[in-house]
């Protein structure tokens, strides 16, 4: 029986006039906000989207879908708990996680305290296990132009010892 399994997930949104910035659960000052059926945070989709792959149940569109309207404007911290919880009845739990978002604009290194700090806080786990990280492509493509911000993660799920 294999005790480790990794998965990545990858989630983009399209920048627009009139939404709030929210990226790991965390409200971010900027002239545009991201564009989606829930809060749109595409860090914690991602992360989400990682730890379901990881154990082959899909993604978060089959669990939370866009057609359902119970889901609109949904919190992702609080579906990244939904998941947490998923993934714990499976008898997982989070080894680490590695996170990427690509966004040219607003620098988002100040605000990468507090965005581990909520995602390490929702998954039960220490702040050393969740590493994120943000990088601009020197204006290239639709990250590069503000057009959209998009989120890479890597996440190890380890076998909970307790469920074997």
């Amino acid at each position: 029986m294999t005790n480790i399994r990794i998965g990545h997930g990858y989630d983009v949104h399209r920048l627009t006039e009139g939404r709030k910035l929210i990226i790991g659960g965390v409200e971010i000052p900027h002239r545009l906000g991201l564009l989606g059926h829930s809060d749109a945070d595409v860090l914690t989709h991602a992360v989400m989207d990682a730890m379901l792959g990881a154990l082959a149940l899909g993604d978060i569109g089959k669990h939370f879908p866009d057609t359902d309207p119970q889901y609109a404007g949904a919190d992702s911290i609080q579906l990244l708990a939904h998941v947490r919880k998923i993934i714990q009845e499976q008898g997982w739990t989070l080894g680490n996680l590695d996170a990427t978002i690509l966004a040219q604009a607003p620098k988002l290194a100040p605000h990468i305290p507090e965005m581990r700090r909520r995602i390490s806080e929702t998954l039960g786990c220490g702040l050393d296990q969740v590493s994120i990280k943000a990088t601009t492509e020197e204006k290239l493509g639709f990250t590069g132009q503000e057009q959209g911000i998009a989120a890479h993660c890597v996440v190890l799920l380890v076998k909970d010892s307790k469920s074997e």
